[in-house]
């Protein structure tokens, strides 16, 4: 099992850096975790949205969804050079053949697609205008839930931020990744990541928060790394993209958490099972 950085930056992308997306791959699967601004171009670096799986979104605020619609209608591309029409598709074309990409979503987040899917019509080619009725297969998820994709296990986490948040927890064949979306200090963290090869958690802030919000800092998450007994601690979302900021985070989950402590950038990959 491989995780890859697609973007790192919380909020909207900067200094050449997408926000929130992270791609999971196996031998038999390819999992999209999140999907803000910016992660269309980096998902294109390494291959065509249709290599994926499925994907999973955490919440829905702007930064970590936001590139769904693009995605959509790059998975569209195919069908719309035939013309107008549905009825113009080719029996045999490999992209009419391929089936939609489970997407899965908060509750109620179906809604929110269809109204983003409309803010954009293309009158000439109205198949572009169906990302989420025939690019994605949209499945609305609960707290708790488990279901498959690949040869993986995904099982979702309510855990606490301003909108509900789910951690998202990657059971494969060879190797365990948790990754926490947008949360703030909670002891649902500690069966999200408990005994994980990895764990991707965000590091926003400086200092411990315990406002409405939900957000973590670099200590939080170096805490629930060591609460949980993980192999690994990534660090990501970050607000600054300065070397001497990033360190000092690293710095604060390395005081309370004695495994490796890695931070997220952009194309960066990391084994999530260490031999």
């Amino acid at each position: 099992m491989h995780l890859t950085v697609l973007g790192c930056r919380s909020g909207m992308p900067a200094g050449g850096q997408s926000s929130s997306g992270y791609m999971v791959s196996t031998e038999g699967a390819r999992i999209l975790l999140d999907c803000g601004p910016g992660v269309a171009l980096a998902l294109s670096a390494i291959g065509h949205p249709k290599m994926l799986d499925a994907v999973v979104i955490s919440h829905f605020h702007l930064d970590h969804c936001y590139d769904l619609l693009p995605i959509g209608k790059a998975l569209l591309s195919g069908r719309a050079r035939y013309g107008h029409h549905l009825a113009n598709l080719p029996d045999t074309d490999d992209e009419i053949e391929r089936p939609p990409i489970p997407l899965y979503v908060p509750t109620g987040g179906r809604a929110t697609l269809d109204k983003l899917a409309k803010l954009f019509p293309v009158a000439t080619i109205p198949v572009l205008d169906k990302a989420f009725d025939i690019a994605f297969d949209v499945r609305e998820y609960t707290g708790g839930e488990v279901f498959k994709a690949g040869d993986c296990e995904i099982s979702m986490h309510r855990l606490r931020h301003a909108v509900p948040n789910c951690g998202v927890r990657v059971d494969g064949p060879a190797g365990t990744l948790a990754y926490t979306g947008d949360t703030g200090r909670t002891d649902a963290l500690i069966p999200l990541a408990r005994d994980v090869d990895l764990l991707l958690a965000e590091a926003t802030l400086e200092v411990t928060d315990d406002g409405p919000h939900g957000h973590l800092s670099a200590t939080d998450a170096g805490e629930a790394a060591a609460s949980a007994d993980v192999a690994q601690l990534v660090l990501t979302h970050f607000i600054s993209a300065d070397p001497g900021w990033l360190q000092a985070r690293q710095a604060d989950a390395s005081r309370v958490f004695g495994g490796p402590v890695h931070l997220a950038a952009p194309a960066a990959r990391f084994d999530v099972q260490v031999a």
